[in-house]
């Protein structure tokens, strides 16, 4: 699918319940509205809302204002991307020096 403003291919998947193509990452069908289950390395988010995480390994997202978990460098919330090292650094307590 294309994304309609850059035309940009965007990866893209098929709705289970309408067969709509959607994106990849989509927690809901732009068509349907159905929930998606979505994958990550430690989650599974299935459409009955049933979540199976590590909790004993999951590394919350170092933005104050977010309550997602990191996957692959990635919050699975708010979307924003951090490197191992600033993980690290939030991980220790601390800010990372300028």
């Amino acid at each position: 699918m294309k994304c309609p403003y850059c035309e940009k291919e965007i990866p893209g998947k098929t709705c289970p319940d309408c067969g709509a193509v959607i994106p990849e990452e989509a927690r809901y069908c732009m068509q349907c509205g159905s929930l998606q289950v979505i994958d990550y390395a430690d989650e599974t988010i299935s459409p009955d809302g049933e979540v199976d995480l590590d909790f004993e390994n999951r590394i919350l997202c170092p933005d104050g204002n977010c309550t997602g978990i990191i996957v692959d460098g990635k919050c699975t919330e708010c979307g924003k991307t951090f490197t191992p090292d600033e993980l690290a650094q939030e991980e220790k307590g601390g800010t990372a020096d300028v």
